[in-house]
């Protein structure tokens, strides 16, 4: 196979080294939609005591692998075998009685029900999941109402649902995504003392340092086949984006990061204008009071972008909620273009101009309906623009923001075919297809490819360029410097630092994240 290093998984036994057989082996599997192939024939072996890297591009087939081996969906051909035997889950609960537990890229519980109510649905004891939250040090209020609970709470409770039924297996799909650094640190430990045991986990993820920090081997997709399986830690970041995206494609991604790097390297004078903010502000906000948010001001200019960074339970959630209608504040002055700004309905935000990019894209997206009815929706929110379509001018706009996030439109049909990464970019696409003077984008490279991130990154830059004032907070620390002028770290509510973007280093941010003084800490 292309770009292959094999190299069979060897585990110490009182001393004594031997080749183990693999827990879970799947061969030529495949899975088409119609004319579409999500999947064309992919191998898999991951072996026990394992923690095995699944990766790929976006569209590359990773969740489409990952429903064929729970039991979400049926492939059309190849084999799977678990624990020495042949298998083949009929349903997710198949799934878990033979020892597979999936965690999958998209909460899978009923927002209108309780989380208690979520747990007797599926049979799940209240107390073992009780049990894994706590040694998580997580703790949950089981009578709220699963539609009230912050993306990063429902993923960790999914997870400890997971655990709850000890798998052989642990199928992790995109979990940390939507995880803050503290977070994302409590799932690597819990997929370290799964592998102590002796049970697998199977990993997908877009960040390849977690890749190389943790997991043994890795095995890569490429158009719904593998491409290799290697060593992440022999192969390092370059080998895994050459092995995913092919020799030629990965050359220019490392060619493009140059040339983000140089643009940031250039950037620190350009990108401090105190008075500029001062006096050309979009988006000002003093004192705001809301939920976790305690008397947080800050100031957006135009042709900037202003970071968010914090860590879970923060006020980063209630921030975005109120500047996009979705919550009142209790307190405070939210002014746009010097006028109060009062949203009391995302309509009321659209509508002046202040956009939002959610953490969650099933939130934001008709998944029934198509690519091009999804990006242009926006545009005929309000009753002036009622009345015949212009499909010409319709055309122009969807295809204008499909070409500048490169949507795969293979199965552009329905939304919730494309693939996780793909239906993040229709998100931001229907902004550009609508207008807008106030981008908030909320995590906007969650669950996407290297390849994607580097073009939100040079898309979000040009919309500054253009004039537009855009609010940036991301989970992956490293997002920081690469998109903002400055990076505003949050804690308890409050703002605690104001660093230069191309400053905004990881240590400096998680030290601010946590509360503690920049000087003292480094001093």
């Amino acid at each position: 196979m292309e770009g292959a290093v094999f190299r069979p998984l060897r585990v110490s036994c009182n001393g004594m080294s031997k080749q183990t057989a693999a827990l879970l082996e799947a061969r030529g599997v495949a899975k088409h939609y119609g004319p579409v192939a999500a999947l064309r024939a992919a191998d898999l072996s991951v072996a026990p005591g394992e923690i095995h890297a699944l990766l790929g591009a976006n569209g590359a087939g990773k969740s489409t692998l990952v429903k064929c081996l729970s039991g979400v969906i049926r492939p059309d051909t190849g084999t799977i075998s678990f624990g020495g035997r042949a298998v083949r889950a009929r349903s997710p609960m198949h799934a878990a009685r033979l020892g597979l537990a999936p965690v999958f890229q998209d909460p899978a519980l009923v927002p209108d029900l309780s989380v208690t109510q979520n747990l007797r649905l599926t049979g799940m004891p209240l107390g073992r999941v009780r049990a894994e939250l706590a040694a998580m040090e997580l703790s949950v209020n089981f009578n709220e109402q699963v539609g009230d609970l912050a993306l990063p709470v429902l993923r960790m409770l999914d997870l400890a649902r997971a655990l709850a039924r000890d798998p052989q297996l642990l199928i992790l799909d995109e979990i940390t995504a939507a995880l803050p650094s503290d977070l994302a640190e409590r799932v690597f430990a819990v997929m370290r003392e799964r592998r102590e045991k002796g049970r697998s986990v199977l990993f997908i993820t877009h960040r390849l340092a977690e890749v190389i920090a943790i997991c043994d081997r890795a095995t890569i997709l490429r158009d719904g086949r593998d491409v290799g399986t290697m060593v992440p830690r022999e192969g390092g970041e370059a080998r895994i984006v050459e092995i995913m995206l092919g020799p030629e494609a990965a050359r220019a991604e490392a060619r493009a990061a140059e040339l983000s790097e140089d643009d940031v390297a250039v950037a620190p004078d350009a990108r401090e204008r105190p008075d500029a903010v001062a006096a050309d502000a979009v988006l000002e906000l003093d004192g705001l009071r809301a939920g976790n948010v305690q008397e947080l001001s800050l100031r957006i200019a135009a042709g900037e972008v202003v970071g968010v960074a914090a860590l879970e339970g923060q006020g980063q959630d209630e921030l975005f909620e109120v500047l996009a209608g979705e919550r009142k504040p209790e307190s405070g002055e939210v002014r746009l273009r010097g006028k109060p700004f009062r949203a009391r309905h995302p309509y009321d935000a659209i509508r002046k101009g202040v956009v939002l990019v959610p953490p969650d894209r099933l939130l934001a997206l008709l998944p029934q309906r198509s690519v091009r009815e999804n990006v242009a929706a926006p545009h005929y929110s309000t009753p002036l623009r009622w009345g015949p379509i212009n499909m010409r001018d319709e055309g122009r706009r969807v295809r204008h923001a499909v070409d500048a996030l490169q949507i795969d439109m293979r199965a552009a049909r329905q939304v919730r075919r494309l693939s996780g990464g793909n239906q993040q970019k229709v998100t931001i696409a229907r902004w550009l297809a609508s207008g807008f003077t106030t981008l908030l984008c909320n995590d906007p490279t969650r669950g996407v490819d290297v390849g994607t991130k580097r073009q939100v990154y040079t898309l979000l830059r040009e919309l500054a360029a253009d004039g537009a004032a855009i609010l940036f907070f991301s989970s992956e620390l490293a997002e920081f410097p690469l998109v903002c002028d400055r990076v505003l770290t949050v804690y308890g509510g409050r703002v605690t630092a104001e660093l230069p973007g191309p400053a905004a280093d990881e240590a400096s941010l998680l030290q601010a994240m946590h509360g503690l003084d920049l000087e003292e800490a480094v001093a």
